[in-house]
């Protein structure tokens, strides 16, 4: 994998890329969650680099993307993401979201979907209004101050071992964590700033809707809001199959790497490959 840049006007985002691959017919584009960086997909990236061209970065305002103005939206991230594929020749992406990563997705199919050509979601949620209640939505606007003023070590005890049930995904998600040890603010202000751009992409209620082959994942003690009620309606409203990991946290891909990797691997080859 080779470390790039894009430039916005807000600021820089690295990401990691590899266009040498046995098969180019699609592209995987690896999204993290909030907070996360791009280590947070390193088993997906082991198991498939090679096999097809590899994109992943840090978000805009993440880890090595900083720093950055926060004053972005959804479908700033979907438009710069855009960017940088169009800029790599990665005609053919199949992006595989984590949480936050799985929102950005669905915008980046709302705005481009012709040029998705398959979508998987793990531990994350639909984009669509009608999904969430308005409690919610109101909740997810307010969130910094709660980051901002909640004692920082419980915080990482929390945040690590809520996110995951393994040994390694805890360890990976304090890693991520302890990037902001010293500036508990910065870390507030990117948690909640992007439970923020999330609540106003919900209520600009677009239709959001999953044109391309598509796959859902989620982990059986995903705690992490509501995310087993929003896949269990997600996946009865549109049919998209779901797939539960057994024993998985919300970082399900960092729980159970070698289910999740066989997963994507069918998902192209039997649905996307077909799809061609």
């Amino acid at each position: 994998m080779t470390e790039k840049v894009y430039e916005t006007h807000l600021g820089k985002i690295h990401y990691w890329i590899n266009k040498d691959a046995e098969n180019k017919k699609c592209q995987l584009v690896f999204l993290p969650g909030l907070t996360a960086d791009h280590r947070l997909f390193e088993k997906q990236i082991a198991f498939f680099e090679g096999k097809f061209p590899i994109f992943v970065w840090d978000a805009p305002g993440h880890a090595s993307s900083w720093p950055f103005d926060l004053s972005f939206s959804l479908m700033d991230k979907a438009k710069w993401l855009n960017g940088i594929l169009k800029e790599n020749g990665f005609d053919m992406p199949i992006i595989i979201g984590q949480s936050m990563g799985g929102y950005v997705g669905q915008m980046y199919a709302q705005l481009f979907p012709e040029k998705l050509k398959g979508f998987v979601s793990v531990d994350s949620a639909p984009l669509q209004r009608k999904f969430m209640t308005g409690i919610e939505i109101w909740l997810l606007k307010r969130m910094e101050p709660v980051y901002r003023h909640y004692p920082w070590k419980m915080l990482l005890k929390q945040g690590s071992k809520g996110v995951a049930t393994s040994e390694y995904g805890r360890s990976l998600m304090l890693d991520f964590m302890m990037t902001y040890d010293n500036d508990q603010k910065r870390y507030a202000a990117l948690a909640g700033g992007g439970f923020r751009i999330l609540a106003e992409a919900i209520e600009e209620n677009l239709p959001y809707e999953i044109k391309c082959p598509a796959m859902l994942i989620c982990g059986t003690k995903d705690h992490a809001g509501s995310c087993i009620r929003y896949n269990k309606a997600w996946h009865k409203q549109t049919g998209i199959p779901l797939h539960w990991i057994e024993g998985a946290g919300h970082n399900s891909n960092t729980d159970k790497p070698e289910e999740i990797n066989q997963l994507i691997d069918d998902f192209i080859e039997n649905t996307v490959n077909w799809s061609l």
